[in-house]
């Protein structure tokens, strides 16, 4: 089996091909040819969770599942909130083929899933990205959104001043981008074409009187206790997810903005449209200039099989990794 450690796995995927590749994939997951049983989820209330994710893609040779903790305090001790291995199968055999972190990965696709969104929904003259968070997916979407969309003005939001500045000043420093600090998301989202979210929060962070007719949103954040999205926003909003019955599982798997929004009769479930079927033309994409789209990701198991396997081609291609025998 290879082993492959969070600086091979950083080395050798490419995102590009990653957004490139989970079009497709998504578009298999809506039509039902995959085979992802809901998350197993073990937790403890006072520090985090465990989640066991296993997928099998037949249609493109993939057998592969993911561990996942979450334990949101981490970001306090300069650890990541999110921590991951994946082992790959051999969609033949079910023999071990690789083991490989997950870390970066999870990391990676979650942008990934939100970068594909922002291309089908986002309008054309999208030019204004406001981030809300300061953490691993705040700088990943930071980066990633400007690749699908020009984008003349980055906004940052954090709770903490001093993080939401730093990050300012490093993404500043990295690209051409009108980059600054914000305190408030009320004042960031004026002017807004996209808005990512990226928080634990269990207070919303984005709210639907904050919103401009247009705007695109992409909200990745989970917290058991609460929501990222508030019930306005979800109902102003053209709702998409990577997988109905993934969004609407139960906390803490599913998504408490839309759960909690179809409880308070803010939502309808068979409103709810999925990305592999906008990606496959089974669902239009943007109807409106006006129109409001909210990609709410959960986080499924497809979308790390599909990194992991991009992961894997590349290290047997280039000779990368250790072979071990288990």
């Amino acid at each position: 089996m290879l082993l492959l450690s969070r600086s091979d796995v950083e080395r050798l995927l490419d995102v590009d091909r990653l957004v490139e590749a989970l079009g497709p994939a998504m578009a298999e997951l809506s039509a039902g040819r995959v085979s992802m049983p809901a998350r197993v989820i073990t937790q403890s209330r006072e520090r985090g969770l465990l989640a066991d994710m296993p997928v099998f893609l037949d249609s493109l040779g993939i057998l592969s599942t993911k561990l996942v903790s979450v334990f949101p305090e981490n970001e306090g001790a300069g650890l990541p909130s999110h921590q991951a291995v994946i082992v790959v199968f051999d969609a033949q055999t079910g023999s071990p083929r690789a083991l490989m972190d997950g870390t970066f990965i999870t990391a990676a696709r979650t942008a990934a899933g939100s970068v594909l969104a922002t291309r089908l929904l986002a309008r054309s003259d999208a030019h204004v990205l406001a981030i809300v968070g300061t953490g691993v997916q705040a700088r990943a979407h930071a980066r990633a959104i400007p690749c699908v969309r020009t984008i003349y003005e980055l906004r940052v939001v954090g709770r903490n001043p001093d993080k939401a500045a730093a990050l300012a000043e490093e993404l500043a420093s990295e690209s051409h981008l009108r980059t600054t600090a914000w305190e408030l998301a009320s004042e960031a989202f004026a002017g807004a074409d996209i808005v990512c979210a990226a928080t634990h929060s269990a207070d919303p962070v984005i709210k639907g009187e904050w919103l401009e007719p247009g705007a695109h949103v992409n909200s990745v954040g989970l917290n058991p206790e609460g929501r990222e999205v508030d019930g306005e926003a979800v109902r102003r909003a053209r709702v998409v997810v990577e997988s109905r019955a993934a969004a609407l599982a139960p906390s803490p798997s599913g998504a408490n903005d839309l759960l909690w929004a179809v409880r308070d009769g803010l939502l309808d479930e068979k409103h709810i449209d999925e990305i592999g079927e906008v990606f496959s033309g089974a669902r239009p994409g943007r109807t409106s200039a006006h129109e409001i789209t909210l990609y709410k990701s959960v986080g499924v198991a497809v979308q790390d099989a599909v990194a992991a396997r991009l992961v894997l081609e590349a290290a047997e291609r280039l000779g990368v990794g250790e072979q071990v025998e288990i």
